[in-house]
């Protein structure tokens, strides 16, 4: 147990040998990256972890309820205003009965707590109507709400409940149990570096992952999507309101009202349907994604100052969209919007087509754009998979800066995310789905989970596949919800065999490996020893793996060779054809790795065996179908044998320097390791290939 400490406490120690940090004032297209804008999923998990302050609260029973029938469409028919966190309206539920009759409706919806003082925030139901028939009774206990209905609903037909409701929703600053509908009088209009602060009168939801029902009634689970969405609200003027899809009209009303008619026809979920109330400025801005239509980009701001302050940084977001488009797809509201409000919430929430930020940070503005395809396209299909929501999102932030900016500001990125996934040695599968701050754990959910997605593109390691896999997501599960395994199944079928144990050792594996090498050469043979140190061995005692290791010489090129770490020591041999002069471990940081695995020269080692040297082989192309071809072969004549994974040899061919193919068309779809043997079957060369 003491070494199990010790070693725990190296891999969390701040991994200054190997990470890199953008300093203040490092350019991004003659942008200054502060330390906050290196790290947009910061600034995200803030504002859900301070937006959301208390844990689920529906009971079980309650739960089995409402899973008796299925949401087909939501309409919100509510007053509010920017200086108040008042509401009053009503809510319209179209629902699908499911294979038993229904003889009353349960959904969610806040009240104050039992013995709470007079004028405690509360939100009150008038009544609930149900296929034009008014429910004879209503009964509460906390935030369950149970209608009984004047007629059973039949099973599986569609049925229409208005539920009409009024009252004040709960603030986390007096209740401290969560914020789904904020307000505040006054703004600053830089978050991050202290300007100061201005009047201004702001209404803002943040729902998740449990706070919807503090405004609205809802039915808080997650697989359960609507199929579409309406929000209509009725304020003041000059109050905008923002939403989610288009906005159909605005009509105005007496009294110097005006009601904002909002329209949305893809599915969401509870957490995503949004509003925001203030006298914002709007400036819309435009995407032109290839082989798409011309998307707007509809921002409502505080004012013109906050506007000219934030302009340029609010005008990268069209390219951000145009180049996720052509990686993972188009982007899925394509015939609708996008947008965002600003609100002071600390940070963003990817509101389904309009964004809810508090500032226009490169990383913060990537992160929430992405979340369109991760977390709303597909959502994930259950709080312990959140890391497909977060993780996906920070990655945004990484392939943003690969395309808008330079390799080295994406390293630094890349860094940056390893140093913090590796502070907390847990399991990024969220063992306890009622705590928001566990859902939202930045090291796990965000930053490991971007690394773990890092290493999925380096596992298949071919882009073209990689972004496959990606788009095949977002075509299977679009409009829908997704669990770890669906996306294990998808990236399974780009590398041709099976990736559980991937899954095992990095979604509900606990730490990190450590590399430690010795290498030594003689002549042109080279000899590398690699032990694996699993920092917390009782969870996931050994990580199966490539790696990458670089050679330099000491006349300054490199080789950089990849590696299978398939046991916890391997030794490799192979010919090199000068002086090493080093050896680096995972030079591009494509593995959450120790930041202190390292290789070191010893002179014990001996760079033969047995005479002979084992070279990495060259092949191509790899993934192959019929053809696979060998180049520079250890020798004039060879036999290549061909095995499957369980190592039974499935192919035996004579290669020669003159033709060296070996015709793999008789091979069934899988991974494969080739090795190459000389005349007295001794081992001269292998490597692994896929064949399609």
């Amino acid at each position: 147990m003491v070494y199990g400490f010790l070693l725990s406490s190296l891999f969390a120690a701040p991994p200054g040998l190997r990470a890199q940090q953008l300093a203040p004032g490092a350019n991004v297209r003659g942008f200054s990256l502060s330390p906050e804008e290196l790290e947009g999923g910061r600034l995200c998990a803030a504002g859900h972890v301070q937006a959301a302050l208390r844990s689920a609260t529906t009971s079980v029973p309650h739960r089995r309820k409402m899973d008796r029938y299925d949401v087909k469409y939501y309409k919100l028919d509510l007053a509010m205003e920017n200086n108040s966190l008042n509401v009053a309206g009503s809510v319209w539920m179209r629902l699908r009965v499911g294979s038993q009759a229904l003889d009353s409706l349960a959904f969610e919806l806040y009240q104050a707590p039992a013995g709470s003082p007079a004028g405690t925030a509360t939100l009150l139901i008038d009544s609930v109507v149900v296929n034009g028939r008014r429910a004879p009774g209503i009964r509460r206990a906390g935030p369950d709400a149970t209608a009984g209905l004047a007629k059973p609903l039949a099973a599986n037909s569609l049925a229409d409940a208005r539920i009409y409701y009024h009252g004040t929703a709960p603030s986390g600053n007096s209740a401290a149990i969560g914020n789904g509908l904020s307000n505040r009088s006054s703004v600053n209009i830089d978050t991050y570096n202290g300007a100061p602060t201005f009047a201004y009168d702001v209404t803002w939801s943040l729902s998740e992952p449990f706070s919807a029902h503090e405004w609205f009634p809802c039915k808080q689970v997650l697989t359960d999507k609507a199929d579409s969405s309406d929000v209509w609200v009725t304020t003041t003027q000059p109050n905008k309101v923002g939403s989610n899809g288009v906005l159909v009209r605005t009509v105005p009303l007496p009294g110097n009202k005006v009601r904002y008619e909002w329209k949305s026809r893809h599915p969401i979920d509870y957490y995503l349907i949004s509003v925001s109330v203030a006298p914002y400025l709007e400036y819309v801005n435009y995407a032109n994604p290839a082989g798409g239509p011309r998307i707007p980009i509809v921002n409502y701001v505080y004012n013109q100052a906050y506007l000219d302050y934030w302009k340029t940084r609010i005008d990268l977001t069209p390219g951000f969209i145009e180049n996720y488009s052509a990686l993972v797809g188009l982007y899925p509201f394509a015939n609708e919007k996008y947008g965002h409000t600003t609100a002071p919430i600390f940070g963003g929430m990817e509101h389904q087509t309009m964004t809810t930020q508090d500032g226009f940070s490169f990383t913060l503005t990537a992160h929430e754009l992405f979340h369109q395809w991760f977390g709303d396209n597909v959502t994930c299909a259950s709080w312990a998979d959140i890391w497909l929501n977060e993780g996906f999102a920070s990655y945004g932030e990484y392939l943003s800066l690969q395309a808008f900016d330079t390799p080295a500001s994406a390293r630094a990125w890349m860094d940056n995310a390893h140093q913090n996934a590796l502070l907390d040695q847990g399991s990024m599968s969220v063992d306890d789905t009622t705590s928001v701050h566990r859902i939202f754990n930045y090291n796990l959910s965000y930053k490991k989970g971007a690394a773990v997605i890092h290493m999925l593109r380096y596992l298949l390691n071919d882009d073209t596949k990689f972004f496959r896999a990606l788009r095949t997501y977002q075509t299977q599960f679009r409009g829908s919800t997704a669990r770890t395994a669906d996306l294990q199944r998808i990236f399974e079928g780009e590398a041709g065999r099976p990736l559980g144990y991937f899954f095992q050792q990095w979604f509900t594996g606990h730490g990190a490996p450590l590399f430690d090498g010795k290498w030594n050469q003689n002549g042109s043979s080279f000899v590398l020893r690699v032990n694996e140190i699993a920092s917390f061995p009782y969870y996931t005692p050994f990580f199966d793996t490539d790696v990458d290791y670089r050679l330099t010489f000491t006349n300054g090129t490199t080789q950089t060779v990849r590696l299978h770490q398939g046991q916890a020591t391997e030794t490799y041999y192979f010919s090199v054809n000068s002086t090493v002069a080093s050896v680096a471990i995972d030079p591009d940081q494509w593995i959450l790795d120790s930041p202190y695995s390292g290789a070191f020269r010893d002179n014990t080692l001996l760079a033969n065996r047995a005479g002979t040297s084992v070279i990495p082989l060259s092949l191509y192309p790899n993934p192959c179908r019929d053809q696979l071809q060998l180049s520079a072969l250890p020798a004039a004549r060879l036999t290549a044998e061909a095995l499957d994974a369980t190592g039974r040899v499935v192919l035996r061919q004579v290669v020669v320097a003159q033709q060296p193919t070996l015709y793999t068309h008789a091979l069934a779809p899988g991974l494969y390791h080739l090795r190459l043997l000389g005349a007295q079957g001794e081992l001269l060369g292998q490597s692994r290939f896929v064949r399609e």
